[in-house]
């Protein structure tokens, strides 16, 4: 019996738990409390962080060929669920405001700059160009796209740059203010803008079609993520399909998140995440990521000066892809100097873009690297 007791002992978490799994189920904790006390972007960030504690339980082995978690992984391996997930955020998203302001897609575009300046800095540290490109897609603030990139270029970085990205997003509240005040003055944060023209459902019925058609031939490697994005919106727009667009805004989107999250939090293991190379992924991500609203803003700031003041600067920080939380922190930075100032569908439009820009760019950095 006394030979028993031990026995089940040994094959307990307790004793066989390692002081790296002991920092990353801390770390997993850490994550929890930011989600669910502090409310930083809880529908993603409790199932990857729940999916990390579950990957460094001793022995547990869910990551493992023929675990549980293994099997629901094959959708990120596979790249079937970071479309989905977009089908999802196009038909929950309104493309009016971008359809009105064109020029929106410049600043969306300007917001990709943290993606390049990104992928340079981290060659200089001595990452290859593929692991390079994974790192610099953090700078889009688009989680789905840095999976998908970072899957097919450098599956070993997956867990860190997926946790980087999702992190970053969960805190665009508290790392955007800053660069945006630092880079504006008062008057220009105080501009009002126009009331955008109103858009017809013609217009929204056509706009997914021919971004779909236009986007794919300029990077096919783009196709999954744009045509699903452009799907999805479809659904939303076209008016004959109410039951697709609801299952796509809520039950789909909701179960995917859930495997998404758990398992590409599921790959950080102890092994994989407590590396030099994450602490570096973690630093490359933020300052992509701080390039990347600095190069809308500055974008902003130069329309601001062509247009003879009629643009608020703010607006081009909501060219990142975090939608639709980047464009209410330009709302919230904007009524802060001039209460009452609505710009929130304004940045509606960079913030679309911006959704559209990163994953053209993957597509791009796809087929530069995927050789």
């Amino acid at each position: 019996m006394l030979d028993q007791i031990i026995n089940f002992i040994k094959t307990t978490g307790f004793v066989n738990i390692t002081i790296q799994q002991s920092i990353m189920l801390l770390i997993s904790c850490i994550l929890l409390y930011l989600a669910i006390v502090k409310k930083y972007e809880p529908l993603l960030l409790v199932p990857i962080s729940f999916g990390m504690l579950l990957a460094n339980i001793p022995l547990a082995n869910l990551m493992q060929k023929g675990g549980f978690l293994y099997w629901i992984y094959q959708g990120v391996e596979l790249d079937i669920y970071p479309p989905l997930i977009f089908l999802g955020v196009g038909a929950m998203t309104d493309f009016g405001p971008l359809i009105a302001y064109p020029k929106s897609l410049l600043l969306g575009a300007a917001a990709q700059f943290g993606v390049f300046t990104t992928f340079l800095g981290a060659t200089l540290l001595g990452f290859n160009f593929k692991e390079a490109a994974s790192i610099g897609i953090i700078g889009g603030a688009d989680g789905p796209t840095a999976i998908f990139l970072s899957s097919k270029l450098a599956p070993h970085l997956l867990g860190a740059i997926a946790v980087s990205a999702y992190s970053y997003m969960a805190l665009v509240p508290i790392i955007q203010p800053p660069i945006m005040r630092l880079l504006t003055t008062k008057k220009e944060r105080m501009v009002t803008m126009e009331q955008l023209r109103p858009v017809s459902k013609t217009e929204k019925i056509i706009f997914p079609i021919i971004v779909t058609i236009l986007a794919s031939f300029l990077v096919p490697p783009a196709t999954a993520l744009i045509g699903c994005l452009m799907l999805g919106n479809l659904f939303r727009e076209c008016g004959v399909v109410e039951r697709l667009s609801k299952t796509a805004q809520n039950e789909l989107i909701n179960i995917i998140t859930i495997f998404l999250g758990t398992t590409v939090g599921a790959t950080a293991s102890a092994e994989n995440f407590l590396r030099i190379q994450t602490i570096e992924i973690l630093l490359l991500g933020l300052a992509a990521f701080a390039m990347g609203t600095a190069g809308g803003v500055l974008l902003g700031k130069l329309m601001y000066v062509l247009s003879g003041g009629k643009v608020n600067p703010l607006i081009g920080s909501a060219g990142v892809s975090a939608v639709p939380m980047a464009a209410r922190v330009s709302q919230v930075v904007a009524q802060k100097d001039k209460p009452g100032n609505f710009i929130l569908m304004h940045a509606m439009g960079p913030n679309v873009a911006g959704v559209i820009g990163t994953a053209i760019v993957a597509g791009v950095l796809l087929s530069l690297y995927s050789g």
